[in-house]
């Protein structure tokens, strides 16, 4: 009887052989892991800069300088991608390069406060020749795993953490106040790290611009998403920065099915209340009070004012108008009395502010005019940020509140009498802070510009300021123009106005 033996290794030759085909993997995963660090690492940049903000409660001033850090990412076109915040009102700018102890001198080409990015280039010959240019690639989908490279505070070498995208959604940028699409990731975030790329496949798929402030939430931060960078580059393109368009006209959500009713929706139709259409706007003429919208472009909106980007992202409709660029044509489905008509609106540079309060400004010298030794500006963001990083509960009310007033062609901007430096010309009044002005000797007060020049051009005895109580400051014409030049040396102000005030 002829038996067929069978060979089989030990127990143990097996599970030698998986060990090292197991470690073999492992080391394989890891040297790819690191191949694709070592492609992204010499395309992160850190930025240096210098920082000379100007004072809005002494205009005439800057503040102490300050120096500070950033990150930034190599992209096509010998171009450095960071953060507007990085590089505003800097004096001074320098780009450091991986591995390289040595600081170049950087520029500024273009820079978009709205999406708080910027670009940065060297001039040094040769700078870019050993650098890879990142391309930018897409948004990724919710959960998945992102890198975020940059050169945070607490060392010098280059920092890589890693996190989830967990949300897209429309947020209040810190830098200057604009409402555009954002991502949220739980990866660690630092001063420093601003500016710097966050990675998938080794595609920038945003660009790191804040963390989450308040000490409410730990390793939250958020990132300025493809879609903005790419209309970003694009408006950088004729050097020439356009910003994100505004159609004119403000909205409230319709969650009221009495609302909906009262306005002659459907029960299937849904969309948002136009409450406002403002002067020389896009929708002007068009657009009417009590319209409703109900479609942009292709997005449908739903009754909370949202809009769907994808199966798993829903954000304001609002992101339909900041795809487009100035000059383009927006497509607007909208309601009147149950009657639904579709229109095109040309996307238009913004106004400076549809707010009486003018929103925050960078790399430009403040306003000012001093008379009768009074101190008076106009009324922005910059000013109201001024009082500290708790504004919102220090700065003044009445300062606060005009905020949401909404401005027109006879009320463009507020002003302020911001503070008085004592003397005899301005007697009664020395203890009066933070006053708008709304009239002038009767005439009501436009804006800064028209405030100026109905004292620069006064012929009566007296200055009578009021505002909109009834309360009047009064100042002698002759006294306020003698008394100038004494003031202006007492108080150590160089002029009594900012540069180019009455120039046409």
């Amino acid at each position: 009887m002829n038996c067929t033996r069978s060979v089989i290794g030990k127990p143990s030759q097996h599970f030698s052989l998986l060990i090292f085909l197991l470690a073999f993997l492992a080391s394989s995963t890891l040297s790819a892991q690191n191949s694709e660090i070592r492609a992204i690492e010499d395309s992160v940049i850190k930025i240096y800069t210098t920082q000379s903000a100007p004072d809005y409660f002494t205009p005439w001033r800057l503040l102490t300088p300050r120096q500070s850090s950033g990150s930034g990412s190599v992209i096509s076109g010998n171009q450095i991608l960071t953060n507007a915040h990085v590089v505003a009102n800097a004096s001074y700018v320098q780009a450091q390069k991986h591995n390289d102890p040595q600081r170049y001198l950087a520029r500024v080409t273009f820079i978009s406060h709205e999406a708080d990015l910027a670009l940065i280039t060297v001039d040094q010959p040769g700078f870019f020749s050993d650098l890879k240019a990142l391309t930018i690639g897409d948004l990724p989908a919710p959960l998945q795993e992102v890198s975020v490279y940059g050169y945070p505070i607490g060392g010098k070498s280059l920092s890589i953490t890693k996190g989830i995208l967990s949300r897209v959604e429309q947020q209040v940028y810190a830098h200057a106040g604009a409402y555009l699409l954002a991502g949220q990731i739980d990866a660690a975030i630092n001063p420093g790290n601003s500016g710097g790329p966050v990675i998938v496949d080794q595609q920038i798929v945003g660009v790191v611009m804040q963390a989450s402030s308040g000490g409410r939430a730990e390793n939250l931060g958020y990132f300025v998403p493809p879609s903005m960078i790419r209309h970003v580059l694009a408006d950088s393109e004729d050097g020439r920065q356009d910003g994100f368009p505004d159609l004119g006209f403000r909205t409230q959500t319709l969650d009221s099915p009495s609302a909906k009713k009262a306005y002659g929706l459907s029960n299937d139709q849904n969309g948002v209340l136009v409450i406002k259409v403002f002067d020389d706007a896009p929708a002007q003429g068009v657009l009417q009070e009590n319209d409703v919208i109900i479609k942009i472009d292709d997005y449908d909106i739903a009754e909370d004012g949202s809009i769907r980007l994808s199966e798993d992202i829903l954000t304001d409709y609002k992101h339909a108008i900041d795809l487009h660029h100035v000059g383009e044509s927006v497509s607007i489905t909208y309601s009147r009395a149950g009657r639904v008509s579709t229109t095109t609106l040309e996307a238009r540079e913004a106004l400076d502010s549809y707010s009486l309060v003018t929103g925050e400004q960078f790399d430009k010298i403040p306003e000012y005019y001093i008379y009768g030794g009074i101190l008076f500006v106009p009324l922005n963001m910059n000013l109201i940020k001024r009082w500290g990083n708790d504004w919102s509960r220090t700065a003044p009310v009445s300062l606060l509140q005009a905020r949401n007033e909404w401005s027109s062609p006879e009320r463009r901007q507020l002003v302020v009498a911001l503070q008085v430096m004592a003397a005899d010309v301005n007697l009664g009044y020395h203890d009066w802070r933070n006053w708008i002005v709304g009239f002038v000797n009767g005439e009501a007060v436009r804006d800064f510009a028209h405030f100026s020049q109905l004292i620069k051009n006064n012929k009566d005895d007296n200055v009578v300021m009021e505002n909109k109580n009834g309360y009047q400051l009064v100042i002698n014409h002759d006294e306020a123009l003698a008394s100038e030049a004494e003031i202006l040396t007492l108080y150590q102000i160089p002029s009594a106005h900012s540069a180019n005030l009455f120039e046409e």
